[in-house]
């Protein structure tokens, strides 16, 4: 059976600022991302239905061919659907207006006329989405802010602390600028996955605080130990929301799609962010700042 080994890194190799490098310049093209998007569209990622408002019906189209399918179904509504997503490679199709001009009754009533079988039909108010975007961020703001509380509260200096918020904070911003990218929408699902993010990165942060400062040993063989219990935790979960996304995209499953592809890159910037940034800033801290 296949093993999976951590290998180890030569830290001395590479003096501090050439390890927080690479984390810096990702997260400085990052927040140019966000940056940009907002000042574009007014928001920072585009959001989706469940923040917008509009309408989503799950259709069946008789169709000889995914082309004919679409195309009936542009011909069947007066407003133009915002998206068109085929379920599994089969006849269902789930169509989105985000338009609050397009009542949920008439979108209904033009389904049926064209011959469609409707499945499900959601709806959500513009002011409600509204309401609900703001309590979603402000979870995500309040976990965010809990979360580093927390941390000072747990280690009770200056640098470690800030070492595993910068971190946290970057794991976030980098998925939330690939979702601008990859055309992914902010919904309660991708939210969720944000805040699974803070999760995974506050526990390989601290099990590499924890490891460094207060378990013997000297700095390099206490990084080492972390990252072989760190890495494989986070490969092993980073393999795992990889096979969901895949699976989830091939059944036509775009929430869990969605959720697992923000996942699987906010794994892999936790990777970089705490064995590169953290550590850095650790090693600073214990041989030649305030701890030294």
């Amino acid at each position: 059976m296949a093993r999976f080994e951590v290998p180890e890194v030569d830290y001395t190799r590479y003096s501090n600022r050439q390890l927080a490098a690479i984390p810096l310049v990702v997260l400085t093209a990052a927040l140019l991302v966000i940056g940009g998007a907002y000042a574009t569209t007014g928001a920072p990622v585009d959001p989706g239905l469940d923040f917008t408002g509009g309408t989503e019906l799950r259709v069946a189209v008789d169709a000889p061919s995914d082309a004919q399918a679409r195309e009936r179904i542009d011909e069947a509504f007066a407003a133009t659907p915002d998206s068109v997503q085929q379920v599994g490679g089969g006849d269902v199709y789930v169509i989105t207006f985000e338009s609050t001009e397009a009542e949920p009754g008439q979108l209904e009533a033009q389904a049926e006329e064209a011959g469609f079988t409707i499945r499900s039909i959601d709806s959500v108010s513009a002011s409600f989405g509204s309401d609900t975007q703001r309590l979603a961020l402000l979870g995500v703001g309040v976990a965010f802010a809990g979360m580093a509380a927390l941390v000072f509260a747990l280690f009770r200096t200056f640098v470690p602390s800030v070492a595993v918020v910068v971190s946290a904070f970057s794991d976030i911003v980098i998925p939330v600028a690939l979702m601008n990218l990859l055309g992914i929408e902010l919904t309660l699902g991708t939210v969720a996955a944000l805040l699974m993010l803070i999760g995974y990165s506050v526990d390989s942060d601290i099990l590499l605080n924890n490891s460094v400062l207060r378990r013997s040993g000297d700095f390099y063989e206490s990084t080492y130990r972390a990252m072989r219990t760190g890495v494989t935790m986070t490969v092993t979960s980073l393999a795992a929301m990889a096979v969901m996304a895949v699976v989830a995209g091939v059944y036509g499953i775009g929430l869990l799609a969605s959720i697992g592809t923000i996942l699987v890159f906010g794994l892999a910037a936790d990777l970089m962010n705490t064995y590169l940034l953290n550590v850095s800033l650790l090693r600073w801290y214990k041989f030649e700042g305030v701890a030294r």
